[in-house]
């Protein structure tokens, strides 16, 4: 008995330093497409996308830029720029099919990601824009599936 105590303390300790140890990375997981027709053709309709899909991009990442410390003129300014991405965003992902919508902002969030624009907290806070960013275009699906997963 005193050993399988000893060895349950043990167990325990090791668990708690590992814990102690753990560096957070964030994953943003992708839901993937169930027909693989579709992912090559949510894949094209992407690649052909990709500079315009920049702007879902700005727009993003416009909207984690703090302004409590800015001029009213300069927000006023930033507020402008930001609607003007979202528009041009919107555009974008219109003219896209309904099922890759998602897929092409799921695509911008990971290449922020994987150019270490985004982490953390702040990867979650982005992602959560990101989910409705459809709606906000006023496109269908109202939601986009997209899990931050802190390591």
């Amino acid at each position: 008995m005193a050993k399988l105590t000893i060895l349950a303390f043990t167990l325990l300790a090791l668990l708690s330093l590992s814990k102690a140890s753990t560096i957070t990375t964030t994953t943003v997981t992708l839901d993937e497409e169930e027909n693989p027709r579709g992912q090559q053709s949510c894949r094209e309709q992407i690649q052909r996308q990709r500079e315009q899909l920049r702007h879902c991009a700005q727009y993003l990442s416009s909207q984690r830029r703090p302004y409590d410390e800015e001029p009213l003129r300069m927000v006023t300014n930033q507020q402008q720029q930001q609607q003007q991405e979202l528009r041009q965003c919107c555009n974008q992902l219109e003219n896209m099919d309904e099922q890759c919508r998602c897929e092409a902002i799921r695509q911008v969030l990971r290449r922020q990601q994987e150019r270490g624009e985004l982490e953390g907290e702040e990867m979650q806070q982005v992602a959560q824009r990101a989910r409705s960013l459809p709606s906000r275009c006023n496109l269908r699906p109202q939601q986009c599936q997209i899990r931050v997963v802190l390591f």
